[in-house]
């Protein structure tokens, strides 16, 4: 089926163009990659303060981890488990789970990374873990990654919150979008493209598609109304034609990549963006990270 019989199952919605920021350049990586980058760094070193603190006087460390201001650090803390499974030690929200076993605990996308964690210390001293966690400074679930060392028979633990999605991760759900478009078939991509629970939409990440012809919105997993509009007339203060850019490039190179200014759905403020796109077939298929 071609894409144009595709788009005419979507209703032409009218609506201004949103209100976009200026545009500024980025590198690869960007500025939420050096935040993530920091966050990681500080996250190694209150655990190695840790994992030594624990080798120096056991399992009397634990109760330093639950109440000492030197193992935190900011929204940073230390939490210890047992290789059962048991919650050892918190000095963050999972204090409230101190004593019991966690191994078959789930977070709120139905991962148990507690279980994966036991099983990566059983194969190795040290590893990491994602995960979804609340975030007690602004009360969200949030993206949360977790450094582990195993010290005898405990796993001494420190986290960190994700504040954007990485560059990587843009590019994963852009494969996998792709993917799916080749394997199901156009309409039933940009279906789930559009859908809450299609598997696409997660966080300030999300799938877009536009019709290469026509230059309409088939998909925008963050912004349902834009489907059906008119991406030409879209453009930031500058006067940046988003979409006909990106439409250029994918029609002469297949594939590549843009810089703009985007409302990230997460913290609703216009940040600079950086998206990658693929051209499948008659339609244009992208996803983008926030960069600050």
């Amino acid at each position: 089926m071609k894409l144009a019989s595709i788009a005419s199952l979507f209703a032409l919605v009218v609506m201004a163009p949103p209100m976009l920021a200026a545009e500024s350049a980025s590198v690869e990586g960007g500025v939420g990659a050096l935040v993530q980058r920091a966050d990681e760094n500080r996250s190694m070193r209150l655990l190695d303060k840790a994992v030594a603190r624990y080798r120096e006087v056991g399992d009397a460390a634990f109760d330093e981890f639950n109440r000492a201001a030197e193992f935190k650090d900011r929204e940073l803390y230390v939490y210890a488990l047992a290789t059962d499974g048991t919650m050892l030690a918190s000095g963050g929200s999972s204090v409230a789970l101190v004593g019991r076993n966690v191994a078959t605990m789930q977070d709120a996308a139905g991962k148990p990374f507690f279980r994966e964690m036991l099983a990566m210390a059983a194969a190795n001293e040290a590893g990491r873990v994602e995960y979804r966690w609340l975030n007690r400074i602004d009360n969200r679930e949030e993206p949360k990654v977790t450094l582990f060392r195993k010290v005898g028979e405990r796993i001494i633990a420190v986290g960190y919150y994700v504040p954007r999605a990485t560059p990587a991760q843009a590019k994963e759900l852009l494969e996998r979008a792709v993917a799916t478009v080749k394997d199901k078939g156009a309409p039933a991509a940009v279906a789930a493209f559009n859908a809450l629970d299609g598997g696409f939409v997660q966080d300030d990440l999300y799938v877009f598609a536009i019709e290469l012809k026509s230059q309409r919105f088939l998909a925008h997993g963050a912004m349902p109304k834009l489907v059906g509009s008119d991406g030409r007339a879209l453009r930031d203060p500058k006067g940046k034609a988003i979409v006909a850019d990106m439409v250029n490039i994918v029609s002469r190179k297949g594939d590549g990549e843009l810089d703009y200014a985007w409302r990230n759905p997460v913290t609703d403020k216009l940040e600079t963006k950086h998206s990658f796109i693929r051209r499948v077939d008659d339609m244009l298929v992208g996803v983008g990270y926030y960069t600050r």
